[in-house]
């Protein structure tokens, strides 16, 4: 009898010629992200598999759209990511700063409106640490009186 699971599909990983292509890294929290942007038809792959199924809420692939959409170049460009760590919020902010980064780096003229709209700075917030003797980074445990 096979050890196979069912229920679990797989998804099958497309081999993407990303050759002359202008390369950028993003970073938010946790998650790291390598971009590689090309002149393209205006596909968006990220581990492999298309932008709509890595990120299932509409509210992650609008994030990623944003730097194309804003410089106008939504079906002009071609992009290819690779991210990992952290959750899937972190994922797409990372994703939109390498996006952002790579765009600039193909064209100079593009800067000026993404700029303007804070995606080439890189978020520096990240979770603090828990405290000794708290519950949580800053939360005390719950005082008892008797």
């Amino acid at each position: 009898m096979e050890n196979v699971s069912p229920s679990i599909p797989k998804t099958k990983k497309i081999k993407l010629n990303f050759t002359d292509s202008k390369y950028a890294t993003g970073r938010r929290k946790k998650s790291i992200a390598k971009v590689w942007v090309k002149k393209g038809s205006g596909n968006i792959h990220v581990n492999g598999m298309k932008m709509n199924e890595y990120f299932k809420r509409p509210v992650h692939q609008i994030i990623v759209m944003r730097p194309l959409e804003i410089s106008q170049v939504a079906s002009n460009f071609d992009v290819k990511c690779s991210v990992k760590g952290g959750g899937l919020s972190g994922q797409a902010g990372a994703i939109i700063l390498g996006i952002s980064k790579a765009l600039v780096a193909h064209d100079q003229n593009l800067k000026k409106n993404l700029k303007k709209d804070k995606l080439t700075t890189r978020d520096s917030r990240v979770v603090e640490r828990k405290k000794y003797g708290h519950r949580k980074a800053r939360r005390s445990f719950q005082f008892s009186k008797r």
